[in-house]
């Protein structure tokens, strides 16, 4: 479910994409160095936005490096490292563990199960850093479940409930800023949900696992409904994301927000628009 929140790179400078590369890097590192090789694992470019919109709001000294890794032993690169990103890896293990852990109990995927296992004191680590936090994704993501498996549930409510999760990981301080930083979390996560389930629709209904498209998605404007639940998600996220006095980041962060997450989108649609053309030429 995550991984939407990515660049959309043509559309970015050069020194840009260097500078998003870097904090990339630097997340990546602050996994590897705070929860080893299976935490470097667990990096999505979602966290990689939350480490940059935080970076740059609280004015965090980052500490910079060139070197070489495993993932890229011949080329040197440049890593942005500070207390953000190690906040953020923390939450990337944390989603990561409860996320495996979820599916094991839902679909009783073997690979989820060993992957939990993996991560289990890692994220207990973790849980003991921030026990609140912990305790609310923990709560947030058993009342997933359960509505998830109700089968019926309405689309906005079972979004609401990711949402609030992604809320809860992007209020780093209870602050003057709490308030505009958990309307961009929850209806990001809003977002991504919808996202996730309008890329796997034609999946779970073959399989018949919960999708809160279902009920429409045979409707002759599923395209035009999904499209219109998604905007108002991201038209709210970046409301809410223009309020914040940010500087440095401010142009990479637009990129993702105005055009990079819906990179994943145009590619589902092109698929599906593919893949309905050859089935109506392959029945003529």
């Amino acid at each position: 479910m995550f991984g939407y929140v990515m660049i959309n790179q043509p559309e970015l400078k050069i020194k840009d994409f260097e500078r998003y590369r870097s904090y990339y890097c630097g997340l990546c590192e602050s996994l590897k160095r705070r929860h080893g090789l299976i935490g470097r694992s667990m990096l999505n470019y979602d966290m990689v936005f939350l480490v940059m919109t935080l970076s740059d709001l609280y004015d965090v000294k980052d500490e910079e490096r060139c070197c070489r890794c495993i993932m890229h032993p011949f080329r040197r690169h440049c890593e942005r490292c500070n207390t953000v990103s190690d906040y953020c890896a923390d939450m990337c293990v944390l989603l990561s563990y409860h996320k495996c852990v979820d599916d094991w109990n839902d679909e009783k995927k073997l690979n989820r199960w060993i992957l939990s296992r993996l991560l289990r004191r890692k994220a207990k680590k973790v849980e003991k850093l921030y026990p609140e936090k912990a305790s609310f994704i923990e709560k947030k993501l058993n009342m997933l479940s359960i509505v998830e498996q109700a089968k019926n549930t309405p689309i906005d409510k079972v979004a609401k409930l990711f949402g609030e999760i992604m809320a809860e990981v992007f209020v780093y301080k209870d602050d003057f800023w709490k308030e505009d930083l958990y309307k961009i979390g929850f209806y990001l996560g809003k977002f991504i949900y919808l996202l996730d389930a309008y890329e796997d629709i034609e999946l779970d209904l073959k399989t018949g696992d919960y999708n809160p498209f279902k009920e429409i998605c045979r409707n002759e404007n599923f395209e035009e409904q999904a499209l219109q639940l998604m905007t108002l998600m991201m038209g709210e996220c970046t409301d809410a994301f223009e309020r914040l006095p940010l500087v440095e980041n401010a142009e990479i962060l637009r990129n993702i927000l105005y055009s990079g997450v819906w990179v994943r989108y145009e590619q589902v649609k092109s698929r599906r628009h593919e893949k309905k053309m050859k089935k109506e030429q392959n029945q003529k």
